[in-house]
């Protein structure tokens, strides 16, 4: 038996199709199955192999275990089955023959010698039991929060994996400082303040701009009311 090679994709393929039709195909055990190399069980269902490599449930004995398609083999026609031998009629025991009786004055009685039986050892180790890989649920993808400032304005985006829950928009400066304000990190909070200051300088200087060219129309406003 050549327990050797491990199940092809097409055998595979063919295993599946048995299972569907109400079938369990038999296979052979090979050496990278470990000591229960050239044993045979039967396949009982095939999981998902993306999720883990030992997709192939094969039921051995009491047990029913997942393994690698390199672990098993096709067994070939007439492995596993047992072929019934017709047991020997028993022959017919003769009669014992009946001694005849003797005559013995004082014969002291031999007890008879006790013959202990032989012990059988066993030598033959138990097939070791394989134990499952637990195979871990894939969790929720990652998700990250963005605060970015560009061009003097701030922007909030979301993405949870490569998907994108909420594109950039602009929030006011006060709520992006109540957004840093969380994050207990030195430096971040103080370079957000010293952005907010910068902005809070220029807008002043424009707004003092402002007033005074509103200043210089207002009074020449006034100077063309007069001339009326």
């Amino acid at each position: 038996m050549d327990a050797g090679q491990g199940l092809s994709t097409s055998e595979v393929q063919s295993i599946r199709e048995s299972l569907a039709a109400g079938r369990k195909p038999r296979v052979v055990f090979t050496a990278s199955a470990g000591q229960i190399a050239g044993q045979v069980g039967q396949v009982i269902e095939l999981t998902d192999p993306e999720v883990s490599d030992e997709f192939v449930v094969v039921r051995f004995g009491r047990d029913e275990l997942p393994f690698s398609p390199a672990d098993l083999a096709v067994a070939p026609k007439g492995v596993g089955r047992r072929v019934v031998e017709p047991k020997p009629e028993p022959e017919p025991e003769a009669s014992p023959a009946v001694p005849a009786p003797e005559f013995v004055l004082d014969t002291p009685r031999v007890p008879a010698q006790r013959q202990e039986e032989p012990k059988v050892e066993q030598t033959e180790k138990p097939p070791a039991r394989r134990a499952v890989k637990a195979v871990k649920p894939k969790g929720p993808a990652g998700l990250t929060v963005t605060l970015a400032y560009a061009d003097g304005e701030w922007t909030v985006a979301a993405q949870q994996g490569s998907k994108a829950l909420a594109k950039p928009y602009v929030v006011k400066p006060a709520e992006a400082l109540k957004m840093v304000a969380l994050v207990d990190v030195p430096g971040v909070q103080e370079a957000v303040e010293q952005i907010l200051g910068t902005e809070r300088a220029e807008a002043e200087q424009q707004a003092e701009k402002l007033r005074a060219e509103l200043a210089e129309i207002e009074a020449r406003l006034a100077e063309l009311r007069e001339a009326r």
